[in-house]
């Protein structure tokens, strides 16, 4: 469940830097408010964790992964 949840904020982060590198737009900070506001920023602190998180990912085992799967 967290893995996969880290892949969407992380998936929604991909998206807003994307956004921001082509158009000059920032997603996140035009819903939320601007680049300042409370929201938004939680919203680039949770993209953070996440992108921490998956780092995770990179070191796991194929055995680690069947375990989890298993156990769902």
């Amino acid at each position: 469940m967290w893995d996969k949840l880290a892949l969407i904020l992380l998936i929604i982060g991909g998206i807003n830097w994307g956004l921001v590198g082509i158009f000059e737009f920032d997603m996140v900070g035009w819903l939320f408010g601007g680049t300042d506001s409370v929201l938004s920023r939680a919203v680039y602190i949770l993209v953070a964790i996440s992108a921490v998180w998956c780092i995770s990912l990179l070191f796991r085992t194929d055995e680690e992964f069947a375990v989890q799967r298993a156990d769902r």
